[in-house]
């Protein structure tokens, strides 16, 4: 879990008019849920937001093992005395902050019956073990994301919970911005990045390769950074974009081969 409370604001490009509906939203008491592939700045955005609205930040990974207990909160020995901590969740609450459960569909079922009361009219955390029933304050905004390309069967949000929350899709901005984004993170200069950017655009369109997702802006800007400080182009492109996106050999080189169509 990490939380924000910097006042630094967080560098995001805004591609649409996402800002305006965050802003709408938490001046509403809305949940919201961002729907996008991985890297393509999900949770950036949610930090810039938080900073740009001065609101403490409480950030969940989600993932398999992840319970409802995790989120509010459990009895724990301390100093040879039982005390009861707040979990993420129930901070957010009390403190009328910005709790943001990334990859939400990962985590338990038994999450869900905690949200759902957060997410309409009655907006209100119930704690069993304490027997509180906290009621949000205005300012506490839930905010949660998940990645739709990589849903199953068993890890599909179910309409009730969908439909709880308004919406937004993201996607990997157009060249000309994701320039901007990689150029600004990595320090590396516009021309260099340039081709980066390109060999993005082609892997994207791939099809009949083995890969889950095309590479993200976020793999973009570790390759930019490690070129930026004197790595060869080669061995940039292996270790931040090729490596991560296969362990298949033949594949590996295929995308190799590409490179060098673009990089001459």
């Amino acid at each position: 879990m990490n939380i924000v409370t910097t006042p630094t604001l967080p560098f995001y490009q805004a591609t649409g008019r996402e800002c305006a509906l965050f802003e709408t939203a938490y001046s509403n008491g809305l949940p919201l849920l961002l729907k996008g592939p991985t890297g393509c700045g999900k949770t950036r955005f949610v930090e810039h937001m938080a900073a740009r609205l001065g609101k403490p930040l409480y950030t969940v990974a989600c993932h398999d093992d992840l319970s409802a207990a995790d989120l509010i909160g459990r009895y724990l020995l301390k100093g040879g005395e039982t005390v009861w901590v707040d979990g993420p969740l129930t901070r957010a609450v009390r403190e009328g902050g910005i709790c943001y459960l990334d990859e939400v569909v990962e985590a338990r079922k038994d999450v869900t019956v905690v949200l759902h009361p957060l997410t309409d009219t009655r907006r209100t955390l119930m704690i069993d073990r304490t027997g509180e029933e906290l009621v949000a304050p205005k300012g506490f905004m839930l905010v949660a994301s998940y990645n739709p390309g990589y849903q199953n069967v068993l890890k599909r949000m179910k309409p009730s919970t969908r439909q709880r929350f308004l919406s937004v899709s993201f996607d990997f901005p157009d060249p000309q911005t994701e320039m901007v984004v990689v150029a600004r993170e990595s320090g590396l200069d516009a021309a260099r990045v340039a081709p980066l950017v390109r060999l993005a655009g082609h892997i994207r369109k791939l099809s009949g390769m083995d890969l889950e997702e095309g590479v993200s802006t976020r793999l973009l800007i570790y390759a930019a950074t490690l070129m930026a400080h004197g790595m060869g182009v080669d061995q940039a492109l292996d270790a931040a974009i090729i490596d991560p996106l296969t362990d298949e050999p033949d594949v590996q080189q295929a995308l190799r081969d590409l490179a060098a169509t673009i990089y001459g």
